[in-house]
């Protein structure tokens, strides 16, 4: 889900804007602090010592155009050897073809064929099953892993037993393929638990996928990806292993590179405020459910992420009522937000949005300071999290 900013990196959004990358890390500083890391590491060893074997699953439904662009660069992959699992979700075009294909040149990649369509998270748990592999990433067809990204977070995951998840900086584009950018590369791993806590606050991922692996045998403890949430899965894997292990972050190189398209789920059934709204909420809710009996400040960290969401809600309906909007444009958000967290509806801008009133004369000074103070804040989060990955 649209967790976060989907675009460019620190380096980007910095000469997109005029900034330099001190004056971004400044920016970044505005912000409320973050947890504080458990490690901090620059110049950190990029290869690990032994060779781990990494298990790759990549669901693929109707992307036989991209799916030799997903495989090329996790083969590619140096000083760690690969298992690839390419799991066909009854695609109606080439897609099962070239899968084999790519099986029959390459040693390390095998085929599954699922026998119904069952969406992405269904198709990554098959393949998941039949993995291998100390560590495991789920690849989207249409997605990529940069060079070098699977030695550098099994470096990380080598030197900190601890470490459940390792994530890094995804590169998204459109168009021809970029190369991944590697800079000065430094480490950063939180208490599992604080890291958690930090989403909970904010009410939002810092993960959309394709950057993210995790130690097989946390995600043998807790279960597998869960089918129930279609649109959010990523986020909730990394909360519940959150829960339990440590979670590190590689800053200064691309870990993987998200590609944009119009018929990404992102961009179809998946778009949409309030869908991402309800993603979160299911997410936040199956962490809770699932793995709660093991955080002893579950319910406080549940009213604080519904708290959140009901924030969101209510920031995406005053910008539409700023807009001139009409209300039935946003009148689901405010269900929303008084679904997910009663206490919300006493809020002043809950009920100045209820009101619809649109603003006389006299209030657009209050209009325009809102749109600035909204624009204010996503710049700021947006150039902590490009910064720090939080």
């Amino acid at each position: 889900m649209t967790a976060v900013p989907v675009s460019g990196t620190w380096q980007d959004y910095a000469e997109a804007h005029a900034l330099s990358g001190r004056a971004l890390r400044l920016l970044a500083l505005a912000t409320p602090p973050l947890p504080r890391p458990v490690a901090r590491t620059r110049a950190p060893r990029l290869t690990p010592r032994e060779r781990p074997v990494i298990s790759v699953v990549i669901p693929c439904y109707n992307y036989a155009r991209y799916l030799p662009d997903a495989v090329g660069s996790v083969v590619a992959q140096q000083d760690v050897d690969v298992e690839v699992i390419i799991v066909d979700d009854v695609s109606t075009d080439d897609s099962l073809r070239v899968a084999r294909g790519l099986a029959a040149a390459h040693p390390n990649v095998r085929v599954l064929a699922s026998e119904q369509n069952g969406g992405h998270v269904r198709a990554f748990n098959a393949g998941w099953q039949v993995a291998s592999g100390a560590y495991i990433v789920k690849l989207d067809a249409d997605d990529l892993l940069a060079a070098g990204a699977l030695a550098r977070a099994a470096a990380l995951f080598e030197a900190h037993p601890n470490v459940g998840l390792v994530y890094g900086h995804p590169r998204h584009f459109d168009g021809a393929l970029p190369a991944g950018r590697v800079r000065e590369v430094r480490w950063t791993v939180w208490a599992g638990r604080d890291w958690l806590a930090e989403r909970c606050r904010l009410g939002v991922s810092a993960i959309t996928n394709p950057e993210m692996v995790l130690r097989s045998a946390v995600l043998v403890e807790l279960g597998p990806m869960d089918p129930a949430l279609p649109y959010a899965p990523d986020m909730e894997i990394a909360m519940r292993v959150a829960a339990v292990s440590d979670v590190g972050w590689i800053g200064g190189a691309d870990q993987a590179l998200h590609r944009e398209h119009g018929a990404s789920m992102s961009a179809t059934d998946g778009s949409g405020t309030l869908v991402d709204l309800i993603a979160r909420a299911g997410a936040f809710a199956s962490v809770f459910r699932r793995v709660g009996g093991r955080l002893p400040e579950a319910a406080r960290l549940g009213d604080e992420a519904r708290r959140a969401l009901a924030r969101d809600a209510l920031r995406f309906a005053s910008a539409a009522l700023d807009r001139g909007r009409p209300k039935e444009d946003y009148a689901d958000l405010l269900d929303f937000a008084a679904g997910v967290w009663p206490p919300a509806t006493e809020w002043g801008t809950f009920r100045r949005v209820a009101r619809a009133t649109p603003p006389s004369r006299a209030a657009r000074l209050a209009v325009l300071a809102r749109r600035a103070g909204r624009r204010t804040r996503d710049r700021l989060y947006y150039a902590r999290w490009v910064v720090s990955g939080a």
